[in-house]
């Protein structure tokens, strides 16, 4: 057995793959960049090694550093987790030629699975079902285009290195083609350093169906059932799931062995994911799932797997990577019970899911289930790094049970002033689509609008905020005493002084509101937890999973804009991809102003309101740090008449 290994990774699965090897009595190193010094992760583990500037380019993403670590400290062992250099043939030869253990599937099996096009190729082979498409090695945009429209819209471009949902475009008519592939191809330079693609047919109601497979070096490979992970958004998985709702045993078995084949077909060690799109537009049928890769790693979404079958796939990692023989055979694996697992990101869903950097002032989640994370109270949210800051993790009897436990737990995230998708995630478990068991992964692009409305804040929490206000006027005029509150925690204590009906404006996020104040109705919502800050006149209410940071309101209550909602802040560091706008120009509410390009993703930036394009710092090519002001907005002037 391996006794001591490096985990050549970061966040919540290097502290996932520390936690077993812990229990296990295997020794563990941690790498860190100069962002991630103070991290969890370089905390729990026995010992930690700078390997460079904050850029994964720079740190995370050169193996010859992560190899010299695991030589410096004595680790016979790597684990490259997920991401990164999890999927990189060199590297893990580069390992192995170091003479340390590679904790994954062999280099030529990563090759062969590691490009999709050539992947489809030995899954036809292998008697593997394929979704119709184009692989061929001609790449100029004219054949492309002829090859889509003869596949049939809607297509989707995909890229032949990708991975993570990067480098994919969603085609619906051949006029919308070039500028699909344009985009895609950048995207798949900037992720991949390969902006090759293939074209494959876009099916009208996919849902995504994922296999665990698991095979050692003596030749034998099992599965360990399906997850059904449709629910994503721009391709990436938000909220996965095992069983498959609707699955059943005759397509189970045909979709599990179909796996195997994939896996055997590459002579698979260790863990691995085999990704198959399924048309459900008759439910799910052995007849209509083909395989989409085959990503060869340890999955994001593992946990739930793990939660159904008992078995914990990181241990199974480092057995076989020692040369046993897997733990189980497939007859002494079986499914018990529902697992849910959804990825809590440091976003804003209400502003186009934009990332969320800086300080985690508060960072509270619910500790009735499985956590899985990297980040802690005081941490930092970086920009250079994927924003996924936790996943929760529940397993019950039943399906309801289980969305039942994890809406509950995504409303009782608080976090501040980091915005997260808590609330969004909240929404989704509870839309009817996904009660049923039916969703594509085409239902959050095609109910944006009514996922991504915020929470509004209750009666409960506008009168507590209204209470506050009051509270904090009083006291800074001397109007009352020694205040009874908590200065540890920001919670406030009853308040004995009777305040009169009154009006009170407030400011709440950015909104002004006024409130009907009548006192001694508030103590119930404070009883649930809210947060004060007494210097910053400051109070931030949570209700289902959202944040409100209100205080007294600094408008003039006629509903105008004030003078700064106009302005565009970049929200991270990053590149202009491209402008839309000049200066001078009229714009309306929601209209496309720029596309900024930062942690491998392109976000676009829009227009909060109807205006005039005031001023534009912005230029096609251009860097551009956190919060520089890209473009101000001003009300556009209204007729006098």
């Amino acid at each position: 057995m391996i006794q001591s290994l490096l985990i050549a990774n970061r966040g919540e699965i290097a502290c996932r793959v520390i936690r077993t090897a812990r229990r296990m009595g295997i020794r563990t190193v941690a790498v860190y960049s100069d962002a991630d010094a103070k991290a969890l992760h370089v905390r729990q583990a026995d010992e930690a090694v700078h390997i460079g500037p904050s850029p994964a380019r720079e740190s995370y993403l050169v193996g010859e550093k992560i190899i010299a670590a695991a030589k410096a400290t004595g680790a016979e062992a790597i684990h490259p987790g997920y991401g990164f250099l999890s999927e990189n043939a060199e590297f893990a030869q580069a390992v192995i030629d170091a003479g340390l253990v590679w904790v994954g599937p062999k280099p030529a099996s990563i090759t062969a699975m590691g490009l999709k096009d050539a992947a489809k190729a030995r899954m036809i082979a292998a008697g593997v079902p394929v979704t119709p498409g184009y692989l061929g090695e001609d790449q100029s945009p004219e054949r492309l285009r002829a090859e889509a429209d003869a596949i049939g819209y809607p297509v989707l471009i995909k890229a032949v290195a990708g991975g993570g949902g990067k480098g994919m475009r969603r085609v619906e008519a051949g006029a919308d083609f070039a500028d699909a592939l344009d985009s895609c191809r950048r995207e798949a330079a900037s992720s991949f350093g390969d902006d090759r693609v293939l074209i494959e047919k876009y099916v009208l109601s996919p849902r995504h169906i994922e296999v665990q497979v698991f095979g050692d070096s003596h030749g034998n490979v099992v599965h360990l059932f399906e997850r059904d992970c449709s629910l994503q958004r721009r391709h990436q998985k938000v909220i996965e799931e095992a069983p498959a709702p609707g699955m059943d045993a005759v397509t189970r078995e045909a979709i599990c062995a179909a796996a195997v084949r994939a896996a055997k077909a590459v002579d698979y060690e260790g863990a691995g994911t085999i990704e198959f799109i399924a048309d459900a537009s008759e439910g799910l049928r052995a007849d209509r799932i083909w395989f989409m890769e085959m990503n060869t790693r340890l999955q994001v979404e593992h946990p739930v797997t793990e939660e159904i079958t008992g078995v914990d796939l990181v241990e199974w990692q480092l057995r076989v990577a020692s040369g046993e023989v897997l733990p189980k055979r497939q007859d002494e694996l079986s499914i018990h019970g529902w697992a849910m697992e959804a990825r809590l990101y440091a976003e804003d869903p209400a502003k186009g899911f934009l990332p969320s950097v800086g300080r985690l002032d508060l960072f509270r989640l619910p500790q009735t289930l499985r956590i899985e994370t990297g980040s802690v109270e005081g941490g930092t949210v970086s920009p250079f790094y994927d924003p996924m800051i936790a996943k929760l993790v529940v397993h019950a009897e039943t399906r309801s049970e289980a969305v039942r436990d994890l809406q509950g737990a995504c409303c009782k995230v608080m976090i501040e002033p980091v915005k997260t998708n808590a609330w969004f995630l909240a929404l989704l478990l509870g839309a009817p689509e996904f009660l049923s068991g039916v969703t594509t992964t085409g239902f959050i692009g095609g109910n944006t609008d009514a996922l991504c409305r915020p929470p509004q804040p209750a009666a409960a929490m506008l009168q507590a905020a209204a209470d506050q206000a009051i509270f904090h006027d009083d006291f800074v005029k001397g109007r009352v005493g020694d205040p009874e509150f908590d200065l540890l925690n920001g919670t406030l204590g009853f308040r004995l002084n009777a305040v009169p009906n009154r009006s009170v404006r407030l400011d709440i996020d950015g909104q002004p509101t006024t409130v009907d104040y009548q006192p001694g109705g508030e103590q119930a919502y404070w009883d649930s937890g809210a947060s004060w800050s007494q210097l910053a006149q400051t109070t931030v209410l949570f209700s289902d999973g959202a944040a409100f940071e209100t205080r007294p309101a600094r408008i003039d209550g006629s509903g105008h804009h004030s003078a700064h909602d106009g302005d565009i802040l970049s929200p991270m560091p990053g590149k202009i991809i491209a402008v839309e706008v000049a200066a001078g120009q009229a714009v309306t509410k929601g209209q496309k102003l720029l596309t900024l390009e930062a942690m491998k993703m392109e976000h676009t930036l829009t227009a909060p309101f109807d205006g005039v394009v005031a001023e534009l710092n912005a230029h096609a090519g251009g860097q551009v740090q956190v919060e520089a002001l890209l473009v101000r907005i001003e009300p556009a002037e209204k007729d006098a008449s």
